[in-house]
C-alpha cells in the first residue's frame, strides 16, 4: 500500500479551499478574466447555440423538405386517374393530337408547352400562358388515349405554398433566399461540430459510430439517439446544405459555375417602362399555334429513345419550337438535352445534347437531383426523406439534453454552494506573487488535511496564503507565485494520485526555465513497504527542478504518517520568511482518535471458486458482539497472525519457549502470542531471554480489505484471495483462509472510505472490477438494490466461467429483478474476442460515453496492475484525457485498487 490506500476519486473536496488573507481589504471583490474555453468546449458552445436558435427554424425546413421529397406520389394519391391512367393497347396521342383535343374541349387560351412521357398510361401535360399579373398559367392533363381533358391537379397549389415555405420561408424571394442560405450554413455547422464532438479515439471501429443500445433510458438514450442518427445523416446534411447554399447565394453560384466553365451572363437591369401613349395602340395578334406534326416526327427521328419530352411553343410567329427531352438511359432527371426545330420546314436549327456537354456542365446538372435524392433513385429519395424528418428529432432531443444539462448544472452549483465550495480562492494578478500557495496532490485525503492545517498555521502566523488542489492548477498558474508549498501523496507504486494526473502531464510538457523564479518546498507522503517510497514526491521534485524552480529546503519524506517527519516539516516552515511566529505545538494530519481494534468472530468461511486455475477465493463472514454500522465502500483494517506452525518452527530455531510470559505493548502475553502478531526476526538469533526477544519485535502492519456486505446483512463479509508464494501461503490470506479456525476472534476496525462512498442520488453507476474486487462493488450494488436504484452496469472479470462465476445466483437475481441495466462478465481463460475487462469496456465505448454523458459515477475495484491500469487507459482513450480529468475533479471516478 502507498502512504494513502489506492482508492479514490478526486471528490469535490479537492477543489480550492479558502484560507483567509489577513492583509486583504474587506468588502471588496476581485474580478478575474474567465479562462478561455478549450477547442472542444468552444465547438460545444457553437453546437448548442445554433441548435437552440436556428435549429427551431430548421424543423420547418425539414418537415417541408420531407413533404416535397414525395410530393408527386402524394398528388397522385389525391388525384387518382389524372397523371396516370390504365395503359391501353393502342398508341398514345402525339403532341398535335393533344393540342387538338384541348381546343375541342373549349380551352381557347394560348398554349405555352406540351409535355409527354413515353411510359404507357402517362397523361400529357398542357400548360397555358399566364394571365396578366400571374407568374404561372393553368395546367391541365389530357388522357393519352382518348384525348379527354382530365382537369387540374387538386393540391397542386398547396405544394407550391410548401415549396415557397421551404425555399424562402414565405418571405419575398430575394431576402428569403438569403435567410434560407444562412440556415443552410447553420445546419452545416451543426453537422460538422457534431462530428467533431463525437469523434472517437478509434474512428475505424464502425460500431462506435453507427450503433447504440436502444435499451438505455433517460439522458443516455437521448444522447445515443441524437449522436448516432446524426452520424447516419451527416453525409446527407452536407449534401443538402452544400446544394442549398449554391442556390441561395449568387456569389457562391457564380463561383461554382465559373469553376465548371459555365459562367452565367450578368443580370440585366429591368428596362424602364416607356411612357404610356396618349392613345392605346391596338394589341398585336397572338401567333397561331404551329403544326407540331412535322416537329414531332423530326424529333423522334433525331432523338432516338426518350423517356420525357417537352415542346415549348414559339412566342412569336416564325420562331422554332424548343424541344427539351430526357433520354431513356439518362443518369438522372436533370440530364436533359435540347433541340430547336423549325415547325414549317422541319429543319433542326439548334441542338444541345447532354452527352456532348463538358464535365463541368454535367456536374452542375446533378445539383438538384443530389438535393432531392433522386440521383440515387428510390433509396436516395427515402434517405433524404428520413434525413429531413430527423431534423425535428434532433431539435427535440437537443432541447431535452440542453435543459437536462442546465438542470444538472443548477443542482451541482446548489450542492457546491451548500458545502461552501462556490467561493473562488485562486489568487491572481499582483497579489499572486506575494501569496504563499499551498498545493496538495491527495489520494485519500491525508495530503489535503496536512495542506489545510499547514496553511492555517501559516495564515495565523501572518502570511497571505491560498490553498488549492493540483487538480485545479496549471504550471502557468503555479509560476505566478514566488513561493509554493506542495504536499504530495503517492499512488500505488509511486504514481501520481488521480487528481494530480492532469497537472503532472502538463508539468512534463514545460521546458527548461518555465518555472524560473519560483521557489518551492515539498512534503512527500509514502510507505516504505513499497519499492518506490514517496515515488510521486520525488518525481514531482525532479520535474520542478527541470523547470528551473529552486527548492526552499530539501524534500521531506513521511513514512505512513510518521509524526517526527511531520514535526520536522512544521519546524522547516517556521524558518520561512514571515513565518517566524508559526505555532509548532499542533499535530498535523490529526483526523481524530483512531478507533480501537475490536474482536470479531469468524463465523463462516466458504470457497467461491473450487477448481479454479487461480488462487482460491473465500467469502468470510464475521460477527461482533456489538452491532456496527458502515457505508458501502468501507474498508476494514485487521491484524493478521502467523500460523502456529510458523511460530513453533521459529521458536525451535531460536531455542526459546513459547509459553514464557512477556509484555508486549504494555500488555502481558506468552512469547508465542507475541511472535504471532509481529514480524519474525531473521536468523541468526541471539536473545538472552524471552523478554529481550519481545522487546525487539516489530508489530505486523495491518491488512486492509474492502467490505463486501451491508450492516443489514447481519455480518461483515470479506472476499479474500488466498495468496501463495515460494515460502508458502501469504501471511494474512493464509491465516484467514486456512490457519484461523472458525470462531477465532479477529481483531479489526472499520475504516471510512469517503472517496469510494455511495452515490448521493439516483444517478447511473458503472461498477468495474475483477477477482476479489467484487467485494467493494457488491456492497454498493446491494445498497442500490435495497434502495430501488436500477440504473446499474456491472462489468466484472475472472478466469473461467465454469469455476469463477462468483456470486452468480445473487447477481443473476439482480439482473432478473431489473436492477442491472447491463451485465458484462469477462473470462480471460475462456478465449473469445474480449478476454479482459478493459477489452470489453473498449468494445462498449459508445455505451460508456452515453452513461458518462448521463452523469454516471464510475467505480473501479480490484487489482491495480492489469485491470486497474488497463481500465484507466481505456477511459482516457475513449473519453479523452481532459474528460477523464473532469470526472476525477467532479468525484465521478472512484477507485479502490490494490
Amino acid at each position: 500500500m502507498a502512504s494513502e490506500r489506492t482508492l479514490s476519486a478526486a471528490s469535490p473536496t479537492d477543489a480550492a479551499v479558502p484560507v483567509a488573507d489577513p492583509a486583504a481589504p474587506t468588502g471588496g471583490r476581485r474580478w478575474h478574466l474567465p479562462a478561455l474555453p478549450t477547442l472542444r468546449q468552444a465547438w460545444f458552445q457553437v453546437h448548442w447555440f445554433i441548435g437552440i436558435t436556428a435549429g427551431t427554424v430548421l424543423v420547418v425546413i425539414g418537415l417541408t423538405g420531407a413533404l416535397l421529397a414525395f410530393h408527386e406520389e402524394i398528388l397522385d394519391l389525391m388525384n387518382p386517374g389524372v397523371r396516370h391512367v390504365a395503359p391501353s393497347a393502342g398508341p398514345m396521342l402525339t403532341p398535335q393530337q393533344t393540342v387538338d383535343a384541348v381546343l375541342r374541349a373549349g380551352r381557347t387560351e394560348r398554349i405555352s408547352s406540351v409535355a409527354l412521357e413515353a411510359e404507357p398510361g402517362s397523361s400529357a401535360r398542357v400548360a397555358f400562358v399566364p394571365r396578366p399579373g400571374e407568374r404561372r398559367g393553368d395546367v391541365v392533363y389530357v388522357h393519352p388515349y382518348t384525348g379527354s381533358v382530365l382537369g387540374e391537379l387538386q393540391g397542386h397549389g398547396f405544394f407550391e405554398w410548401i415549396e415557397s415555405l421551404h425555399r424562402w420561408l414565405l418571405l419575398p424571394r430575394e431576402p428569403g433566399r438569403v435567410v434560407a442560405g444562412v440556415l443552410a450554413i447553420c445546419l452545416l455547422g451543426l453537422s460538422l461540430s457534431g462530428l467533431y464532438l463525437r469523434w472517437p479515439r478509434h474512428p475505424l471501429r464502425w460500431r462506435t459510430w453507427l450503433t447504440f443500445d436502444p435499451a438505455l433510458k433517460g439522458r443516455s438514450f437521448l444522447w445515443g439517439l441524437h449522436s448516432v442518427i446524426g452520424t447516419w445523416a451527416l453525409v446527407l446534411y452536407v449534401a443538402l446544405t452544400a446544394t442549398g447554399i449554391y442556390w441561395c447565394f449568387d456569389a457562391v453560384r457564380d463561383t461554382v459555375d465559373g469553376w465548371a466553365g459555365q459562367k452565367r451572363p450578368p443580370r440585366a437591369a429591368a428596362p424602364a417602362r416607356p411612357p404610356a401613349p396618349a392613345k392605346a395602340e391596338p394589341k398585336a395578334p397572338e401567333p397561331a399555334p404551329p403544326d407540331l406534326a412535322r416537329t414531332w416526327a423530326v424529333f423522334q427521328q433525331q432523338a432516338g429513345d426518350w423517356a420525357e419530352a417537352s415542346l415549348r411553343m414559339p412566342a412569336k410567329a416564325g420562331q422554332p419550337v424548343q424541344v427539351t427531352w430526357l433520354d431513356a438511359k439518362a443518369p438522372h432527371e436533370r440530364a436533359r438535352s435540347r433541340m430547336s426545330i423549325e415547325p414549317l420546314s422541319g429543319k433542326v436549327s439548334g441542338e444541345d445534347r447532354y452527352a456532348d456537354r463538358s464535365m463541368g456542365a454535367r456536374a452542375l446538372s446533378t445539383i438538384y437531383p443530389v438535393h432531392m435524392g433522386t440521383y440515387f433513385g428510390l433509396p436516395g429519395r427515402v434517405a433524404m426523406l428520413l434525413a429531413s424528418l430527423a431534423l425535428p428529432l434532433f431539435a427535440i432531443t437537443g432541447w431535452m439534453l440542453y435543459l437536462d444539462r442546465r438542470r444538472q448544472r443548477r443542482a451541482t452549483a446548489a450542492a457546491r454552494a451548500a458545502h461552501g465550495q462556490g467561493v473562488p480562492t485562486a489568487v491572481a494578478g499582483t497579489l499572486a506573487a506575494d501569496t504563499l500557495l499551498v498545493a496538495y496532490a491527495s489520494q485519500a485525503g491525508q495530503a489535503e488535511r496536512i495542506a489545510l492545517q499547514s496553511a492555517t498555521g501559516l495564515q495565523r502566523a501572518g502570511l497571505r496564503v491560498a490553498v488549492q488542489s493540483v487538480a485545479q492548477l496549471t504550471p502557468e498558474a503555479l509560476r505566478t507565485h514566488r513561493r509554493v508549498l506542495l504536499v504530495a501523496s503517492s499512488f500505488g507504486e509511486g504514481e501520481p494520485p488521480d487528481s494530480a494526473r492532469r497537472f503532472t502531464r502538463l508539468l512534463a510538457q514545460q521546458g527548461t526555465g518555465a518555472l524560473a523564479g519560483m521557489r518551492y518546498g515539498l512534503l512527500a507522503l509514502g510507505d516504505r513497504n513499497y519499492a518506490r517510497f514517496c515515488g510521486y514526491g520525488h518525481a514531482l521534485d525532479e520535474a520542478l527542478r527541470q523547470g528551473s524552480a529552486e527548492p526552499l529546503f530539501p524534500l521531506i519524506e513521511v513514512d505512513s504518517g510518521d509524526a517526527a517527519a511531520l514535526a520536522r516539516w512544521m519546524q522547516t516552515l517556521a524558518t520561512l520568511e514571515g513565518a517566524e511566529h508559526l505555532a509548532l505545538d499542533g499535530a498535523l494530519a490529526d483526523a481524530g482518535p483512531e478507533l480501537p481494534y475490536t474482536p470479531w468472530r469468524l463465523a463462516s468461511r466458504e470457497q467461491l471458486n473450487p477448481g479454479s486455475e487461480g488462487g482460491p477465493l473465500f467469502e468470510l463472514s464475521l460477527t461482533a458482539a456489538t452491532p456496527a454500522t458502515w457505508h458501502p465502500g468501507a474498508l476494514v483494517e485487521l491484524q493478521a497472525r502467523h500460523a502456529a506452525e510458523a511460530v513453533d518452527a521459529w521458536l525451535a530455531v531460536a531455542g526459546l519457549a513459547g509459553t514464557d510470559t512477556v509484555r508486549l505493548g504494555g500488555q502481558p502475553c506468552t512469547l508465542a502470542e507475541a511472535l504471532a502478531q509481529c514480524v519474525l526476526p531473521v536468523p541468526p538469533l541471539h536473545f538472552a531471554a524471552a523478554q529481550a526477544c519481545a522487546d525487539a519485535l516489530v508489530p505486523l502492519a495491518p491488512r486492509t480489505y474492502s467490505v463486501a456486505s451491508l450492516p443489514q446483512d447481519g455480518a461483515l463479509q470479506l472476499l479474500v484471495r488466498q495468496e501463495r508464494h515460494a515460502g508458502g501461503l501469504g501471511l494474512a490470506s493464509g491465516w484467514l483462509t486456512v490457519h484461523a479456525p472458525l470462531d477465532t476472534l479477529v481483531p479489526l476496525r472499520l475504516v471510512a472510505n469517503p472517496r469510494f462512498d455511495a452515490a448521493g442520488s439516483d444517478v447511473p453507476c458503472l461498477f468495474i472490477g475483477n477477482g476479489s474486487g467484487l467485494a467493494g462493488l457488491r456492497a454498493h450494488l446491494r445498497e442500490r438494490v435495497r434502495t430501488g436504484q436500477r440504473r446499474n452496469w456491472l462489468l466484472f472479470g475472472e478466469r473461467q466461467s465454469s469455476h469463477d462465476t462468483l456470486c452468480a445466483a445473487e447477481i443473476d437475481g439482480w439482473q432478473a429483478g431489473g436492477f442491472l441495466a447491463r451485465l458484462d462478465r469477462v473470462f480471460s481463460r475462456d478465449g473469445g474476442e474480449h478476454r479482459y475487462v478493459q477489452d470489453r469496456l473498449r468494445a462498449a465505448a459508445g455505451d460508456l460515453r452515453a452513461w458518462v454523458a448521463d452523469g454516471a459515477i464510475l467505480y473501479v475495484c480490484g487489482s491495480a496492475q492489469g485491470m486497474g491500469s488497463g481500465v484507466d487507459a481505456v477511459l482516457a482513450e475513449v473519453l479523452g484525457a481532459d474528460a477523464l480529468d473532469a470526472l476525477i475533479a467532479d468525484g465521478r471516478y472512484r477507485r479502490d485498487v490494490y
